[in-house]
């Protein structure tokens, strides 16, 4: 079950329910005294002495076909094991709620004969229309609604009716599809050619595949060098064996390029996102458990697909943080793709240009196979990166978000017909609104954080509730109301006012979550841009990933600085991983490309090294630091946040855990290291006050038990929620 007791429960099953109830399906069964009907999932059948222990039986079967296999349903108990769920709530994770809901079906009555009325129907004696319906049902090679059947025979439902009550009929109630979606339909590609490096790189992936027993293998390319192509006649090898694989890219990445890449090269391919409907889900579900579907492209939860003859899979851009689930269960889709393919015994494919430090610690130590594609396909040089220093200069009377070095090359590149990628992570148009008089800082009411202005709609707006208001024209305290407030920072829309205001004769075009909000509209602004309708691209980090336009010439990183301070500890990571990705957006054709950073630290490791497009140099400097602070990927984490209304209670009870995960510790005689409690970096969100603790241990099943120990011996307080978060990856 989802909710309620964690731990697993015998039952009975009824004779005419043998066969029915199988491992991976759905049933009701009574639970508790008042045995009160619930859905449960049967996850074993066995035959096997009871004792004296007196057994209820299950009532009825939910699911006609089984939703998991015994490797799947291996897995999920693995996954609750591992990041401290329940397995109730992990399977209601793995089997979409338009599955479990049966969306896009309906419950029909499905007439037929039985098949020893059928052998003696010429000896029954029956009213004309009756026999007329009974010799016409009988003779159908499936069965029949009672609609069909009146309207085959041109009759009405009394006849049918009457043969029912004369048992010369039966009915049963079953479920059916009457879904259907059309198959994407894109002119097919032949196979490139390979260069050298990328055949290399095929041959170790194919050997894996014939491994009995498959190692994971890191797939570190640099941006441009062909990993795509690579995937894509791994895949088809393992589809000539007459198997399946599984394609997960970041969700941001699963672009119309993206689907088209695999659409043009596979016949039958399934595509899995977050806004699909139900129905149109539930349908992709059966094809693929049906095992019609050669390939499955989605983001992070596709890697639970029903796949029956499972070969492949492939994890693209490996780094993004998209991959962790940020809700019960917390998983991540690269560990859980991992114990997949190891249950499976098929490889797992790791691809990314900025592999995470775990991923390439794992590879070092020689659990994973390392495969280098250190360069581009025809050779073609990586763009130069150079970066700004925006530290503030009195000399100079040049202001606004793009500097003079940023201004002279985006006019070099649009007098030369190139485009442009100007990147900024963060959206809005003023990121701070500030009285300078009094120094009143306009917060969320609910978040104690600063609102953003979006100047669209003239609102301010919070990022992390949606909570909105009318922007003040005057200070809002109430001794002060001084008429001069500032509006400062700089997010997406103001950024776009300034290149308009540069260059306003060339197309423009942002693209972030305010405008990308309609269906499509992603799609749409792509295709303008690769059709060089639009020369210059201002974007989030939506824009940093996956996209291939030749054309590109220069990308700006406007302020690389914007995740370099957060208190976190892989905050120089992902800096680098961004500006080496967006990097990677330009120089792709024969004109070559540039890339300008501006920044405020210029001299910090990780965008030194990602400006020398040496991921090596990071690592180095990067991986003692982590060892020294028994960090990740050298040792175990977990994160506990608290928050409820009570600043108070919620402090208390965050520093009795600690003490409880202290005194375990003690008992154990293990080392658990806590970092913390303390307010989180938001302390306050959504109306509720938050505190955290980090805790490192090289000993991941004695850091599991003491959390789970916290469960059962700290009473929590009323309106104080907390949860676990096992390898985390957000901080904030």
């Amino acid at each position: 079950m989802s909710t309620g007791p964690e731990q697993t429960f015998d039952y009975l099953v009824p004779d005419e329910l043998v066969g029915e109830i199988l491992p991976g399906r759905r049933v009701y069964v009574p639970l508790g005294r008042s045995n009160r009907r619930v859905m449960a999932y049967c996850v074993a059948v066995e035959r096997k002495e009871h004792g004296r222990r007196k057994l209820k039986f299950v009532l009825s079967a939910l699911d006609q076909q089984t939703l998991l296999s015994s490797q799947m349903l291996k897995m999920t108990q693995w996954m609750a094991e591992y990041y401290l769920a329940s397995w109730g709530q992990v399977l209601d994770a793995v089997i979409p709620a338009a599955v479990r809901g049966n969306a896009g079906t309906r419950e029909v009555t499905l007439l037929s004969v039985p098949q020893e009325v059928a052998m003696r129907i010429a000896n029954i004696k029956l009213p004309e229309k009756q026999h007329q319906v009974l010799a016409t049902l009988a003779a159908s090679s499936k069965p029949m609604t009672p609609g069909d059947l009146a309207d085959k025979c041109r009759c009405t439902q009394a006849p049918i009716s009457g043969l029912r009550k004369k048992k010369l009929i039966t009915s049963e109630v079953r479920r059916v599809s009457h879904a259907h979606f059309d198959d994407i339909d894109i002119e097919r590609e032949p196979v490139k050619t390979l260069n050298e490096i990328q055949a290399s790189a095929l041959k170790t992936i194919l050997a894996q595949v014939n491994a009995p027993q498959p190692k994971p293998i890191l797939l570190h390319g640099v941006t441009g060098s062909g990993k795509t192509e690579v995937y894509i006649q791994a895949i088809q090898h393992v589809i000539d064996q007459g198997k399946q694989a599984i394609v997960l890219v970041p969700e941001i990445s699963l672009t119309p390029q993206t689907k088209q890449r695999f659409a043009s090269r596979f016949d039958r391919i399934a595509v899995l996102h977050s806004h699909m409907s139900d129905v149109e889900r539930h349908w992709q579900w059966k094809r693929i458990a049906s095992g019609i579907v050669n390939v499955v492209v989605g983001a992070r939860s596709a890697v639970f697909a029903p796949t029956p003859q499972l070969g492949m899979i492939i994890l693209d851009e490996e780094h993004d943080s998209s991959f962790k689930q940020d809700s019960v269960p917390r998983y991540h889709a690269r560990e859980v793709a991992a114990k997949r393919a190891e249950y499976e015994r098929i490889p797992l494919i790791l691809g990314t240009a900025t592999p995470s430090l775990e991923t390439f610690y794992r590879a070092q130590q020689g659990e994973y196979e390392l495969i280098s594609m250190p360069h581009r396909i025809g050779n073609r040089p990586l763009p130069a990166v150079r970066t700004v220093d925006m530290r503030y200069d009195k000399t100079t009377s040049f202001r606004g978000a793009i500097s003079r070095q940023l201004y002279h090359s985006m006019k070099r590149t649009l007098e030369q017909d190139g485009q442009i990628i100007l990147l900024l992570n963060r959206r809005g148009h003023s990121t701070h609104i500030q009285c300078p008089a009094c120094g009143h800082l306009v917060e969320c009411p609910h978040c104690e954080i600063p609102l953003t202005h979006h100047i669209t709609d003239g609102s301010t707006v919070c990022h992390y509730c949606d909570y909105r208001s009318s922007a003040p024209r005057v200070c809002p305290v109430p001794t002060c109301r001084y008429t001069g407030i500032r509006f400062s920072g700089i997010g997406t829309q103001k950024l776009e006012q300034e290149v308009k205001s540069k260059f306003g004769s060339y197309p423009i075009i942002r693209m972030d979550s305010d405008t990308m909000k309609k269906p499509g509209s992603h799609e749409a602004a792509l295709e303008r841009f690769r059709n060089r309708e639009v020369k210059i691209l201002v974007g989030t980090q939506m824009i940093a990933k996956g996209l291939d336009f030749p054309n590109v010439t220069l990308v700006g990183v406007i302020n690389a600085d914007t995740a370099l301070h957060f208190p976190d500890v892989r905050a120089g990571e992902r800096t680098f991983q961004l500006i080496t990705q967006v990097a990677g957006r330009t120089g792709r054709g024969d004109l070559g490309g540039e890339v300008l950073v501006q920044t405020l630290s210029p001299d910090h490791p990780a965008i030194e090294a990602a400006t020398r497009h040496d991921y090596a140099l990071f690592a180095e400097r990067e991986l003692p630091f982590r060892r020294d602070f028994q960090m990740t990927p050298f040792a175990h984490m977990v994160r506990i946040i608290a928050r409820g209304p009570s600043q108070p209670a919620v402090e208390l009870f965050m520093q009795q855990i600690s003490e409880e995960l202290a005194r375990f510790s003690q008992e154990q005689g293990g080392e658990i290291s806590q970092q913390g409690p303390a307010p989180a970096p938001i302390e306050k969100l959504r109306g509720n006050y938050r505190y955290h603790l980090l805790l490192h241990s090289f000993d991941r099943l004695l850091m599991r038990a003491a959390v789970l120990r916290c469960r059962e011996k700290v009473a929590v307080p009323d309106e104080v929620l907390w949860i676990a978060d096992v390898d985390p990856i957000d901080m904030m």
